[in-house]
């Protein structure tokens, strides 16, 4: 059985509707010092190393033999990389800066088996925000507080969030957070989903 090293809602939903099996085991990784330490690469790149981590952070004790999905997702606009925010105003100026500019969200997800990184993958997806107003801002964050802390970009695409954009390229479990696809691929082709 699947280990999941994420407290992540929607990555649980995308596995439990695709028929995974799993447990989830939330891991602890300091991304912020991940991120510093990595300020020069890709976002593609910087995803997937956090994704790795997450995975890896995963108690051997716990993990046993089994394998252990990590995942992270990062925004990027006009080449800035946002983390997530740190409280409701960061949020709000966040969504500003994201106002009427074309977002990059990178999700890579990474299976570990004792230590050892399997499997790294990521995709990317595009979304158009479209403009913004201030009192959407502050509506949009009264309703959506504090759940979208936790999220890159800021949103939720399965609530309200689905109101930041005029438009959307790339695939849906992207934008939910986890390349799916390229998970259960690699799943099968390590024997550990029916081919």
């Amino acid at each position: 059985m699947l280990l999941l090293a994420s407290r992540s809602a929607s990555r649980a939903a995308m596995l439990a509707a695709a028929g995974v099996a799993f447990d989830t085991w939330p891991a602890a990784v300091d991304e912020r010092a991940l991120e510093a330490a990595m300020e020069d690469s890709s976002p593609d790149e910087v995803a997937q190393a956090l994704a790795a981590a997450k995975a890896a952070a995963v108690p051997a004790a716990m993990a046993g033999e089994r394998l252990v999905l990590g995942s992270d997702s990062l925004v990027v606009v006009d080449g800035h990389r946002f983390d997530k925010p740190a409280d409701r105003e960061e949020a709000a100026a966040h969504l500003r800066r994201f106002s009427g500019r074309v977002m990059d969200l990178h999700s890579a997800a990474a299976l570990v088996r004792r230590g050892r990184v399997e499997w790294v993958g990521h995709d990317v997806a595009r979304l158009w925000v479209r403009s913004l107003s201030d009192t959407f801002i502050s509506a949009y964050l009264d309703a959506e507080w504090p759940h979208v802390g936790a999220c890159a970009g800021c949103f939720r695409i399965e609530g309200r969030g689905v109101q930041l954009f005029d438009r959307i390229a790339g695939s849906h479990f992207t934008v939910l957070g986890m390349p799916l696809l390229a998970v259960l691929r690699a799943l099968r082709e390590m024997g550990e989903l029916p081919a």
